[in-house]
C-alpha cells in the first residue's frame, strides 16, 4: 500500500511577497476546527537571509487541499534575546479538552542555512552552560491557544542534555498521565538499548516535566537504518493508535514513512509496525530541494476515515498524500 499524492501538490510554496517566506515553506502541523469547519495549517516558513531566520505561517483551507494564507506576518515567531531566538520550526498541534496544544523545535541563536557548504554560525560557545547553548541544539517548545490565532509560549519541555526534536503528545492523557513521544539525538549508543537515534516515549503529570523515558522503537529495516523518529499526532482507532513515523536510510540518506500501532492503553507496547516503507520521495519536487529526498509528515487530519497527511518535500515546499483509514489499519495489521 502506498499513499496517494493528490493532483495539486505542492499545495504551498513559499512567497516572494514575503521577507519571512520567501526561501521555503515546510513540515506543516494541521488540524480540523469543527466549529468553522476549516483546515488550519501552521507551517514553517524561512527567509532567505545569512542566519536563515523561521518562524510559523498560518493557512486556512475548506477542503484540505487548496489553502489561504491567513496573514502577511507570522503567526509565531522567536523572541529575540529569548530561548527560542533561533527560530520556531517543525510544529506538531493536537486538541485536548477546549485546548489547543502545539509543540515546536527552537534553538537559542540562528541555525544559519544548514545546507550550504559555505554556510555561517552564529552565537557563541561559552565555557559552561546546558548543551543548548554551547551546541545549539535544539530544545522543543510548547504553546497553546484557545483560537488558534493567539498563541502563549510555556517553554521547553525536553531535556536540555538532548538535541530533542520531533516531539508529539498524544491527544488525551492515557492512565492519568500525558504522553509524548521524541527522538533525542545523543540518547542512543553507550548506556541505552539502542545504537541510532530511536523513539523515546514518556509520560508527565502536568505537560511540562516528562521523565521515565522508555524506548519505544528503533530503525529494524535497510530503509530507517540512520535514524527514525515520530512523525504525525496518533490517531485513536478501534484498532490501537495509528501513528506515522520518518525512517532514513544510511545507503542514500533519503527519509521515507512508516507506520505503527500502539496499545490503546498502553502506548509503550507496539502491536502492529509495517516492514516496509508506505511513502518515499519520487516526485521532482521531493528530490530536489534544499534537502534532496525527503518527505516529511507533520501533519495529519481525518475527515470521515479519509487521512490527510501533510509533509515537507525537500525542505522545500509542502505537499498531501491521502489514504482510507480502514485500509491503511488493515495493511499494517497483515504485518506487510
Amino acid at each position: 500500500m502506498k499513499l496517494q499524492r493528490v493532483k495539486e501538490n505542492p499545495i504551498l510554496s513559499a512567497n516572494p511577497k514575503n521577507t519571512w517566506e520567501e526561501l521555503c515553506v515546510l513540515n506543516p502541523a494541521v488540524i480540523f476546527n469543527d466549529e468553522d469547519n476549516l483546515f488550519y495549517m501552521f507551517y514553517r516558513a524561512a527567509a532567505n537571509d545569512k542566519k536563515h531566520t523561521i518562524s510559523l505561517g498560518l493557512a486556512t483551507s475548506s477542503d484540505g487541499i487548496h489553502f489561504t494564507r491567513y496573514s502577511d506576518k507570522p503567526i509565531l515567531e522567536g523572541q529575540e534575546g529569548g530561548v527560542d531566538e533561533g527560530g520556531i520550526e517543525d510544529p506538531r498541534i493536537i486538541k485536548m479538552g477546549s485546548y489547543y496544544y502545539l509543540t515546536y523545535a527552537s534553538r537559542v541563536f540562528h541555525p544559519g542555512q544548514y545546507w550550504r557548504e559555505d554556510k555561517e554560525y552564529f552565537g557563541f560557545q561559552p565555557e559552561f552552560g546546558p548543551r543548548s547553548l554551547i551546541y545549539n541544539n535544539t530544545l522543543t517548545h510548547l504553546a497553546v491557544s484557545k483560537d488558534l490565532k493567539h498563541w502563549k509560549k510555556l517553554g521547553h519541555i525536553t531535556d536540555p542534555r538532548f538535541d530533542d526534536r520531533d516531539v508529539i503528545l498524544f491527544p488525551e492523557k492515557i492512565n492519568g498521565k500525558f504522553v509524548m513521544l521524541s527522538r533525542g539525538m545523543e540518547r542512543c549508543g553507550k548506556g541505552y538499548e539502542n545504537k541510532n537515534p530511536a523513539i523515546y516515549i514518556s509520560f508527565s503529570d502536568d505537560l511540562q516535566y516528562f521523565d521515565n523515558y522508555k524506548l519505544l522503537m528503533e530503525g529494524e529495516q535497510d530503509w530507517e537504518s540512520l535514524k527514525i523518529g515520530a512523525s504525525t499526532p496518533p490517531i485513536k482507532t478501534k484498532d490501537g493508535w495509528l501513528m506515522t513515523y520518518h525512517g532514513v536510510s544510511l545507503k542514500d540518506n533519503n527519509y521515507r514513512v512508516g507506520v505503527a500501532l500502539l496499545d490503546l492503553n498502553d502506548p509503550t507496547k507496539i502491536l502492529y509496525r509495517t516492514k516496509d516503507f508506505i511513502f518515499e520521495p519520487e516526485e521532482k519536487f521531493e528530490t530536489d530541494g534544499h534537502y534532496n529526498g525527503c518527505v516529511f509528515p507533520t501533519g495529519i487530519v481525518n475527515r470521515d476515515g479519509k487521512l490527510f497527511i501533510y509533509y515537507g518535500a525537500g525542505d522545500k515546499c509542502i505537499g498531501v498524500a491521502t489514504c482510507d483509514l480502514n485500509e491503511l489499519l488493515k495493511f499494517v495489521k497483515e504485518g506487510k
